[in-house]
């Protein structure tokens, strides 16, 4: 279930303007910029955006930037993206200049559906006139790099049917490609966990369980390790609750010193009309606090009184 839902009282030659006047003359009215853009789907924020444009003669992101800055400009720029786009600007992202942020492409490459891989490859194309394919082979290697190639091809199977033979074999392979044998056959954990559906490897989970006595995640502990370890674990959380992936990745960016802003931007902004309502619940059950307090006392200011906007349903 989403937190922001469509406004019916929409009207984007009145938001346009009520954009301008919030950046007009000395200083900007944050709370007018958090109203238009807490209270609008994505949708409606394009429109916006187009409105503006045709009107002003402007470009509402650029006037935006000269406006805002820190963590609120970047939380308010994310939202006039399309989730797709936003996460192929993240992953470049991720991936240019020194050091990679392999976080990033380990939540975003195994963590979307074969559906959304498609288009953020496309929109990847179409914005950066680069292959996301070859440049995740160009900033990885290894075991690592060959799952986020096999991510990026999207070639998960779909459909709801389940088969119990297929899952008990794929369980005995995954058994005797790790604990059965000394050292690990990478390769039968890789075609497994990134072709199979999500509800087939939740079978083949269950078997692994039975056959093993351990779960999945244990196993795929003992036997691998670093970002290859964390790509797998990716996949399988993703598989079996996809609500549990995105509240942990959540905790992750906020506990301790420090927060991971971009992530809890991304998560925020990108799940507000798909099911943050339901991230939230899942949240609370597993971290026995509200994602609404947590962002309050992890952030501050106009930043936090915009992602408290997504996250309180409009």
């Amino acid at each position: 279930m989403a937190t922001v839902h469509p406004n019916d009282d929409f009207d984007a030659e009145a938001a346009a303007q009520q954009l301008k006047d919030a950046m007009k003359g000395f200083g900007t009215d944050e709370d007018e910029i958090i109203a238009v853009m807490g209270n609008n789907t994505i949708a409606q924020r394009l429109a916006i955006k187009d409105y503006f444009k045709a009107s002003y003669g402007q470009d509402l992101e650029d006037e935006l930037k000269s406006e805002l800055k820190g963590n609120f400009e970047d939380a308010v720029l994310a939202m006039l993206m399309l989730p797709f786009q936003y996460d192929a600007q993240e992953l470049r992202k991720a991936m240019k200049g020194a050091g990679t942020d392999e976080a990033t492409l380990i939540e975003i490459m195994c963590g979307r559906t074969p559906g959304q891989i498609a288009r953020i490859k496309e929109a990847y194309s179409e914005e950066f006139e680069r292959d996301l394919e070859a440049d995740l082979e160009g900033e990885t290697s290894g075991n690592f790099k060959r799952l986020l190639v096999s991510q990026c091809n999207a070639m998960r199977e779909s459909g709801e049917e389940v088969d119990d033979d297929r899952a008990r074999e794929d369980a005995n392979r995954i058994y005797e490609a790790g604990e059965g044998q000394f050292g690990t056959d990478e390769s039968e954990f890789n075609a497994i966990l990134c072709t199979r559906s999500y509800r087939q490897l939740r079978a083949t989970f269950d078997a692994y369980l039975e056959i093993a006595g351990k779960d999945i995640e244990e196993a795929i502990s003992d036997e691998t390790s670093g970002t290859l370890k964390d790509g797998y674990l990716a996949i399988v959380k993703f598989a079996k609750n996809h609500r549990r992936f995105f509240a942990e990745r959540l905790y992750e960016s906020m506990k301790g010193l420090g927060t991971d802003d971009a992530t809890l931007i991304r998560i925020i902004v990108t799940r507000s009309e798909i099911d943050l309502a339901h991230i939230k619940e899942t949240f609370e059950e597993m971290y026995e606090t509200s994602l609404h307090d947590f962002v309050d006392g992890d952030c501050s200011g106009d930043y936090k009184k915009l992602l408290i906007a997504l996250l309180d349903e409009s």
